[in-house]
């Protein structure tokens, strides 16, 4: 698949650092972004790239040449008027006759475009975005979508619901070149906007939701922090093509003060420094995947609509603290039946109730996890034993030390779980 990288930004807010290089060329420890994401693309065989490029085109092109250096062949097109951040692409659209990669020179990433090919081709629409959880979701734009397909695009100047889920464009396309048969009738063309908005519509729009490192460095402190997750190794660890470790957590009593069967949003409350454990968790390189048991779905309690307005709350909590969850998975089954209400159909031995691994396994299998690296936290018995079943270490979070489920250790909160962890694994945070 063919590449199409945009390098003509001028980076007018990361100026104050480098106000005389191109964003293109600013260096990552000592080495310009836009040859790191070259080297990214090289090493899983995409080597046609076409650089779109405008202030201080001249360095860029002096700087890769043919590419031939690096392994790669580049073309170019040269913006003289600014053309906004798509118009270049219905210049170049003689040279993308199949589908193809579309990405930013701003920002640095590491992921397995092989996988996000694959989807787009099994999804088979118009264009693939490549979506992932941020810190800061409340300044950002919100993917909406069910099962992978977009159905609701909030941009971030726009104002956002209430709770959301913390859902984010990441800059990364896969583009079909039928979207450059007609050009928007502007001098300058925004890719969002004109393009991909308009998409949800026709339903020719989806979205790939991964954990992996794709980050701008559109600021100063976001430039710090790319520098800072290069030096300690996270950038290419989160590579879906490398086994991750991640940090299970279960919801009730672990994340949120326990309610009992819970089934109102109004009664979800975060736990004391939930949130800065989360972050931290984040920090570390490991993923954080939510497991939970939901009976009160089978129970009748609430609809699956309803627990995801539950979840997305905490997620929008969570956001507004610089925290987020790459997956949540959870069981909506319950064994018992004779209840008032009950949906009988969810009233099932299933394989994924915990103390069942089932939703572990499934995430394992979805993210290339090595359990026996990551580790379960949770209150009850249940969640220690999933853990177990499913090859993890586990901590067991209670306020009595004498009880013993097997569990690895005992801690009385998820923030003193978590800094543990950190001792354990010698992390950086």
């Amino acid at each position: 698949m063919k590449a199409v990288i945009m390098a003509g930004g001028q980076g007018k807010r990361i100026s104050e650092i480098f106000p005389d290089i191109p964003k293109p060329m600013i260096p990552i420890e000592g080495v310009p972004v836009l040859e790191r994401e070259i080297s990214v693309l090289r090493e899983q065989d995409i080597t046609e790239i076409i650089l779109t490029v405008g202030y201080k085109a001249k360095k860029i092109i002096e700087y890769f040449g043919d590419g031939n250096k690096y392994g790669v062949n580049i073309e170019y097109y040269v913006e003289e008027q600014p053309l906004g951040n798509a118009g270049a692409l219905y210049e170049i659209k003689s040279k993308l006759t199949e589908d193809f990669l579309l990405l930013n020179a701003d920002s640095l990433f590491n992921v397995d475009f092989q996988r996000f090919i694959e989807y787009h081709n099994r999804k088979g629409g118009k264009a693939t975005i490549f979506t992932h959880p941020n810190s800061h979701p409340y300044d950002s734009s919100l993917i909406i979508a069910k099962d992978g397909k977009v159905t609701d695009w909030i941009m971030k100047d726009e104002e956002h619901p209430k709770f959301y889920q913390n859902r984010v464009n990441a800059g990364l396309h896969i583009l079909s070149p039928k979207l450059l048969n007609e050009r928007p009738n502007t001098e300058k063309v925004d890719l969002d906007k004109q393009i991909l908005q308009p998409l949800v519509k026709s339903e020719d729009l989806y979205c790939y939701d991964s954990p992996e490192y794709v980050k701008d460095m559109g600021t100063p402190e976001r430039y710090y922090q790319v520098s800072e997750d290069y030096k300690r190794g996270i950038i290419e660890k989160k590579n879906l093509h490398s086994k991750q470790c991640a940090i299970f957590l279960d919801r009730d009593g672990t994340i949120n003060v326990e309610k009992g069967f819970l089934s109102n949003i109004e009664q979800f409350e975060l736990l004391p420094k939930v949130s800065e454990a989360i972050r931290k968790i984040n920090e570390s390189g490991f993923l954080a995947i939510v497991i939970t048991n939901q009976p009160v779905i089978a129970r009748g309690e609430i609809s699956f609509t309803g627990l995801e307005e539950i979840h997305n709350k905490m997620e929008t909590l969570l956001g507004a603290d610089g925290a987020y969850l790459d997956d949540i998975y959870y069981c909506p089954h319950h064994p018992d039946k004779g209840f008032k209400g009950e949906v009988k159909e969810l009233k099932v031995n299933c394989s994924c109730r915990k103390p069942k691994p089932g939703m572990i396994l499934s995430a394992a299998e979805k993210f290339n996890i090595d359990l026996s690296k990551s580790w379960m936290i949770g209150d009850s018995e249940r969640d220690v034993l999933a853990g177990k079943a499913a090859g993890c270490k586990t901590i067991l979070i209670a306020d009595d030390t004498r009880k013993r489920y097997g569990q690895d250790y005992t801690v009385s909160n998820l923030y003193e779980g978590i800094n543990l962890l950190i001792q354990i694994h010698n992390l950086e945070v």
